[in-house]
């Protein structure tokens, strides 16, 4: 059972065909098209959640595409800068923020006087 979870990592996407796609890219989707969500109606919500792919190696894939794009976009080109450190700062702030909550959320509590 546990074998099966893991007989795809490393491999190509099913849907990925070199002579169609040309050379692989790891931040494109290679399965079905879909109508994006930016242009599902209200109604229609409901039945395109329900085509989404909800198992754990496709999110986990899912996740894979975005790190991906947002390596491409950010941090590999030779002029990149310091934007993908502000992200990753910016990022590890928002964590520890979660993570802290608990805490500061009695601040607001306090009195402060000097």
């Amino acid at each position: 059972m546990v074998l099966g979870l893991f007989k795809n990592i490393g491999r190509l996407p099913v849907g990925y065909n070199e002579r169609v796609h040309g050379p692989y890219d790891p931040s494109v989707f290679y399965g079905k098209k879909d109508l994006p969500l930016s242009e599902v109606k209200v109604g229609e919500l409901g039945a395109w959640l329900a085509r989404r792919n909800k198992s754990p190696s496709a999110m986990a894939g899912a996740i894979s595409r975005a790190f991906w794009r947002w390596q491409f976009k950010y941090a590999l080109p030779k002029k990149s800068g310091l934007v993908s450190y502000v992200h990753l700062v910016v990022g590890i702030m928002g964590i520890f923020y979660v993570i802290n909550y608990e805490h500061i959320k009695y601040h607001k509590h306090y009195k402060h006087h000097w």
